[in-house]
């Protein structure tokens, strides 16, 4: 496998014209005005009113009006759901039939809609960010995460750190702890990352296709990232800025605090470190290693 992610950001195996449901982040351009601001208080229970929300600028009315005409541009395309934030919009649209040319034409399509409504030049950045969704993603929980968009800014601006320590975490009935960024465990999009020696070279190049664009749309990737091929997936993904959930065995010192990498990460809120607890300086066996893929494998159904 070479050692640069030379994709687009799209599923290389997947038809952009088929019936399909996706997860599609659009971000705001530079020159544009903010599509809304934050409002509310993230400490009031979900479903309370008043708890954290994005209140539409006059732009945000626009692109949610835009929104509403989306089978202007193909009758196959229907909103399911879209969370409006101050500098992007998430929504999941679904093609619910075969369509005559790429989603990214339909797209740009729906960018003209949205600069002609509002009268700018240019709303959105170049590009979109997709994900797929799969038949084990359940929609409700994917309603409720962009639902929580807001919630999850609000926590963000007011606790920028992102390095919350967790003694006691259990996950499949095991006693773990957990040091990064907590929220990712919530991140629908998750994918284990894991490299057997009987995987052809084919798989190996078709699992790192599915896992670096995981990374580059804002997925989250868990392993334990032992082997060589891991480690290399791992440091791809994150000259891209993935998310990672890294999974080891020793438990924390008493003042642990993450190495000057990994310290970076907590910073961007994109890392969480979850141990086994095993006691420090155990060795790293076989069986420890089974059990923590099993540990990521867990994590990534949730």
């Amino acid at each position: 496998m070479g050692n640069v992610w030379t994709g687009n950001n799209r599923a290389p195996w997947h038809d952009y014209t088929s019936r399909q449901i996706y997860h599609i982040t659009l971000k705001k351009h530079p020159d544009a005005p903010d599509f809304g601001t934050l409002a509310g208080d993230w400490r009031l229970p979900r479903g309370t009113f008043g708890r954290s929300y994005v209140k539409a600028s006059p732009l945000g009315s626009a692109i949610k009006n835009c929104l509403k005409e989306i089978r202007k541009i193909h009758p196959a395309l229907r909103i399911l759901q879209y969370a409006l934030m101050p500098d992007h919009i998430h929504i999941l649209l679904s093609v619910e039939d075969k369509i005559d040319e790429i989603l990214g034409r339909k797209i740009a399509a729906f960018k003209v809609m949205v600069n002609k409504y509002s009268g700018l030049e240019r709303v959105f950045e170049k590009g979109f960010n997709d994900k797929l969704l799969t038949s084990n993603r359940r929609l409700d929980t994917l309603y409720q995460y962009l639902r929580d968009n807001p919630f999850r800014l609000a926590v963000r601006k007011d606790c920028p750190g992102y390095f919350t320590r967790i003694n006691r975490l259990v996950i499949s009935d095991k006693a773990c702890q957990a040091y990064g960024n907590y929220q990712l465990l919530q991140n629908p999009f998750k994918d284990v990352v894991v490299v057997h020696r009987a995987d052809t070279l084919e798989e190996r190049r078709r699992n790192r296709e599915r896992w670096l664009y995981m990374a580059a749309n804002g997925g989250v990737l868990v392993s334990p990232f032992i082997s060589p091929a891991e480690k290399d997936v791992r440091n791809e993904s994150e000259s891209t800025g993935a998310k990672i959930i890294l999974i080891t065995h020793e438990r924390f010192a008493e003042r642990y605090k993450p190495t000057a990498g990994y310290f970076e990460m907590c910073v961007s809120g994109r890392l969480l470190i979850i141990t086994l607890n095993y006691p420090a300086g155990t060795p790293l066996t076989r069986d420890i290693c089974l059990e923590m893929n099993a540990l990521a494998q867990s994590i990534s159904a949730k």
